[in-house]
């Protein structure tokens, strides 16, 4: 059975780092698109980040590029989501997702994932 697990969230001070895991058990993860994705309350949920099945292509939101990196380790069916220089408005809940069929192009559009994790709550706050 699919599982996708987050973890590392929590709370830090803005201009902090916090790294996010993503698990995937029951699926190989080499074939498979990830991305992550926030939602903060009362807010729409928000692509932030995909990477393709090899690594090679990687998208990100314009409000977290150049601050945060995704990357993955398919030995270790793991995604991550590497985020420096945090700010208040990066607080919702990360939730990653697996996208079963891969499109041609890499998108991180919430309707294009099949599967997806519980989510791990990211607060930015002093």
């Amino acid at each position: 059975q699919l599982q996708l697990v987050e973890s590392g969230g929590g709370l830090v001070q803005p201009g902090g780092s916090l790294r996010l895991s993503c698990a995937v058990s029951g699926f190989t993860l080499d074939y498979y698109t990830i991305g992550w994705f926030r939602q903060a309350p009362g807010k729409e949920r928000e692509g932030v980040s995909c990477i393709s099945p090899s690594g090679g292509s990687t998208n990100y939101s314009d409000s977290v590029l150049g601050r945060f990196t995704i990357s993955r380790d398919n030995a270790k069916n793991t995604v991550y989501l590497q985020m420096n220089s945090l700010k208040p408005e990066d607080t919702a809940i990360y939730y990653c997702a697996l996208q079963e069929i891969v499109r041609p192009s890499l998108h991180c559009r919430g309707e294009e994932y099949d599967y997806w994790g519980q989510g791990t709550q990211v607060t930015v706050s002093s």
